[in-house]
C-alpha cells in the first residue's frame, strides 16, 4: 500500500488534487445535509439572514475558492502550503457548485426542478477530477505510449481529433458526453458518431432537410429518456434531495440531455 501511494500519488504530485477532490465531495455532502435539515425543520441549523438578507453559501464558497486558488498558484505543487490551499479550494468549490443552478438562473431555484443542475454538475465534476486523478489527461494524451509521445505530429493529431470529437458531441446536444470525452477519447468519439439530440444545434442544421434522420433522432431520444430520465432523477433526489413537488409538473423529458 505504501509503495502504491508513493508511486501513484506522491511521486506524480497528485496529493493536492486528491485533497481537493476529497474536500470538494465532503463539503458538498455536508452543505447538502445541512440544507436538507433546514428544509425539514430539524436540528439547530438555520438560514443565515443578517438584516433580512439571505446569505447563500455560494458567497463563502467564492471567497474560499479565490483564496485557495491563488494560494495554490503561489505555493506550487508540493509542500504543506499546497495541501492546505488544495483543501481550501476544494471546500470552496463544493459550496459554489452546490448552488450552480442559482448562478445559472440568477434565482433561488435550490429546491426546484432547475436545482437538479447543481447536483448534476457536482457529480460530473467529481467524476472528471477522479478520472484525471486516475491518470487520464485532457484529450487523451495519456493514452499515447512513450514512443508515440516522441512523435510530436502524432501527439498533436491525436489531441486535435479528440478535441473535434468533443466539439461535435457538444453540438449534438450531449454536454456530459463531451466533457467526459475530454479525458476519455473513446467517449468523445462515440458521442460524435451517434445521432444528435433532436433539439440540438447539429440536428437543426443537418436534420431539417432529412426527415428520416430527424425521425430516427426523435425516436432514439424518446427511448433513451423513457429508460434513463427517471433513474437519473431518483439518483439526483437521493444525493441532493427531491425538489418541491409543484416544480415537477409540466416537465417533459424530451429536452433532457446526456
Amino acid at each position: 500500500m505504501g509503495h502504491w501511494w508513493e508511486q501513484n500519488i506522491l511521486d506524480p504530485g497528485k496529493l493536492p488534487l486528491l485533497l481537493a477532490l476529497v474536500s470538494f465531495v465532503l463539503s458538498f455532502v455536508a452543505v447538502r445535509t445541512v440544507a436538507r435539515l433546514i428544509r425539514a425543520g430539524r436540528g439547530p441549523f438555520r438560514n443565515i439572514t443578517p438584516g433580512g438578507l439571505h446569505v447563500h453559501h455560494v458567497v463563502p464558497g467564492v471567497v474560499l475558492t479565490v483564496v485557495g486558488g491563488f494560494g495554490a498558484v503561489a505555493s506550487g505543487r508540493s509542500g504543506v502550503g499546497a495541501a492546505v490551499c488544495a483543501v481550501i479550494f476544494g471546500t470552496g468549490a463544493g459550496l459554489v457548485l452546490d448552488e450552480f443552478a442559482l448562478l445559472l438562473h440568477l434565482d433561488d431555484v435550490y429546491w426546484s426542478e432547475q436545482g437538479r443542475k447543481s447536483v448534476e454538475i457536482v457529480v460530473l465534476t467529481a467524476a472528471l477530477v477522479g478520472l484525471v486523478l486516475c491518470g487520464f489527461l485532457p484529450f487523451g494524451v495519456s493514452q499515447l505510449t512513450p514512443q508515440e509521445q516522441h512523435g510530436r505530429g502524432l501527439l498533436v493529431t491525436s489531441t486535435a481529433l479528440n478535441f473535434v470529437c468533443a466539439l461535435i458531441a457538444l453540438a449534438k446536444g450531449k454536454p456530459r458526453t463531451a466533457l467526459i470525452g475530454v479525458v476519455v477519447p473513446f467517449v468523445a468519439l462515440g458521442g460524435a458518431i451517434r445521432l444528435a439530440r433532436p433539439v440540438s444545434p447539429w440536428a437543426r442544421r443537418f436534420y431539417h432537410p432529412r426527415p428520416r434522420r430527424r425521425a430516427r433522432a426523435m425516436r432514439r431520444a424518446y427511448r433513451h429518456d423513457r429508460r434513463w430520465v427517471l433513474p437519473r432523477r431518483r439518483l439526483h433526489d437521493l444525493i441532493g434531495g427531491a425538489p418541491d413537488r409543484v416544480s415537477l409538473r409540466g416537465r417533459g423529458s424530451f429536452t433532457d440531455r446526456r
